[in-house]
């Protein structure tokens, strides 16, 4: 296809280029920032194609020089966008040439300060969003230039909108490269698609990440696994039977805060949840804050399940002890810890630990919930809410770009030593079909043979997924969103949906929806109790 662009056009993919390494120099490079722009500019001299060409005259940058960060950011995040429309307009290939040479550049840039600080990951977050804030005919631009297209990728998004959802966005990494898409409407009422690379709430994908930090803090000999819980959190008066594996394994017993199901069908209630009989009430209180600490004491002061290590129970109570005793360990929070040694190391600029804050970045669909009220049905947006309620069980932000480098850095051994990484990946009997939990990881078996390392997290309203072979060469990652209500009335979509995605990339052929139902129930049903 031949591309025409003006010499205007090319200015803006100059200054937009340029200007984003220019930001990355200004936001986090002190007492180097020539270096680290020079760095940035090499990368963007190795492009190809137009791009390339357009990028080979270097332009004077006099306009950015000696500006403020922000007066930068004004000029330059909007050139961004605008850059990636009129390439996506004419050529999608190249849209997606310019926005993967700018992003090598950003971390080629990022790479060159000693320690890289918050404002750095803020900066390469906003040209993240910047450059996937593009539209060209009400569709974003990366989704058709992350590589070729798939149509059966395309047609099973589609369909699972049709069978009751509100928005789908999918990201599959493979053999033969990766996709990612979306369909839908980002929110009810509107025509625009849901964002391929928006923010979405991941749910129990937290608790991997959680595992994750826990366990390099063992491979530094700060924690040991299979030592009492109660050495490092004497406070809570903890069954010293109870080891750090217990918790990241859901076999310490513990009541889960957010209440039990039990095997007879009766329920033991925690905290308000906004499914069930506390739909409401959570509806009401969404913005309430819960200390870490007090969901704790009040799971403890409830009935174990079982003795410490007699059974395996899904429980938020664990992962909430193990994000306090990290950080009774390192004595800084979990947010802090998470962002050195986790999101920073692999680029992570879309991951989020949001503790108590009700934000989340844009840009995102929107998910909602109905319930009734004086004899009618109203439905409400409750993107935003308080995620204290289930802290580390399942608070942190991520995007399916994220999720989708996270687990392929972490099968690939690039944060844990191999070692830990197998003991992570060690299946314990959790009396589900081709399920079995590790420590902060479900390894379970599809269908057709494949072993998969996942997690997924259901939150009110939506749901992210992350699937990952054993050596990280082939993932899916995705976000659904839906109208939820306390009676869960969509799970059994949900399940089906979740099962055909994971079909579809990792068997290649569509299976019955309904041969392991009670396989794939486990994933919303444990991550919202």
């Amino acid at each position: 296809m031949t591309i025409t662009l003006s010499d205007q056009d090319k200015s803006t993919l100059r200054i937009a280029a340029y200007g984003a390494v220019t930001l990355m120099a200004a936001a986090g490079a002190i007492g180097k920032p020539h270096k680290v722009a020079a760095a940035g500019s090499l990368a963007l001299g190795s492009a190809t194609g137009l791009v390339g060409h357009v990028l080979a005259d270097h332009p004077e940058g006099k306009d950015l020089t000696g500006r403020s960060v922000a007066e930068i950011a004004e000029r330059v995040l909007p050139a961004l966008t605008a850059a990636m429309n009129l390439l996506g307009r004419q050529d999608p290939a190249e849209a997606g040439n310019f926005r993967g040479t700018v992003l090598v550049a950003v971390e080629t840039a990022r790479a060159q300060q000693d320690r890289p600080s918050p404002a750095t990951a803020e900066m390469v977050r906003k040209v993240t969003e910047a450059l996937d804030a593009a539209g060209v005919d009400g569709r974003a631009v990366p989704e058709t230039a992350a590589g070729q297209d798939r149509p059966e990728l395309r047609k099973t998004i589609e369909e699972i909108v049709e069978s009751g959802f509100v928005g789908v966005s999918l990201r599959v990494r493979d053999e033969r490269g990766e996709w990612a898409g979306s369909a839908g409407v980002a929110e009810l009422g509107g025509t625009a698609k849901p964002p391929v690379d928006g923010h979405a709430r991941i749910g129990s994908n937290t608790k991997t990440f959680t595992a994750t930090l826990a366990l390099q803090l063992v491979a530094e000999g700060r924690i040991e696994l299979d030592a009492p819980a109660a050495d490092h959190l004497p406070e809570f008066g903890l069954d010293r039977r109870i080891t750090v594996r217990m918790l990241l394994q859901h076999t310490s017993g513990l009541f889960n805060f957010v209440g039990e199901v039990y095997d007879d069908g009766s329920i033991a209630p925690g905290i308000p949840v906004p499914f069930g009989s506390t739909g409401k009430e959570w509806v009401d209180n969404r913005f309430t804050t819960y200390k870490p600490e007090e969901l704790v004491r009040l799971a403890l002061s409830k009935p174990a399940r079982f003795e410490p290590g007699a059974g395996w129970s899904y429980s938020n109570t664990n992962y909430v002890l193990a994000r306090l005793l990290i950080e009774k360990v390192t004595g800084r929070s979990l947010a802090e810890e998470m962002r050195e040694r986790i999101l920073e190391p692999l680029g992570l600029s879309g991951t989020v630990v949001p503790d108590a804050s009700p934000e989340i970045p844009e840009p995102h669909a929107r998910i909602y919930y109905r319930y009734e009220e004086a004899g009618r049905q109203k439905t409400i947006d409750i993107t935003r809410y308080n995620p204290s309620w289930v802290c580390t069980g399942g608070d942190m932000i991520s995007t399916s770009q994220d999720l989708a480098t996270f687990i392929s850095a972490l099968m690939g051994g690039r944060l844990l030593p191999a070692p830990l990484l197998a003991e992570m990946c060690a299946p314990h009997a959790t009396g589900l079909p081709n399920m079995g939990y590790g420590l902060g990881v479900f390894v379970t078996k599809t269908d057709c043979g494949a072993t998969l390392v996942t997690h997924n997290g259901g939150n009110v309203g939506s749901m992210s997924l992350m699937y990952g072979t054993p050596d990280g060469g082939r993932t899916l990652t995705a976000v659904l969103n839906w109208v939820d209500d306390a009676d869960m009335s969509i799970t059994a979509v949900v399940r089906k949906a979740q099962q055909r995605l994971v079909h579809e990339v990792f068997c290649g052929e569509r299976a019955d929806p309904a041969q392991s139902d009670a396989r794939i129930s486990a994933s919303r049903r444990v991550s919202s109790r």
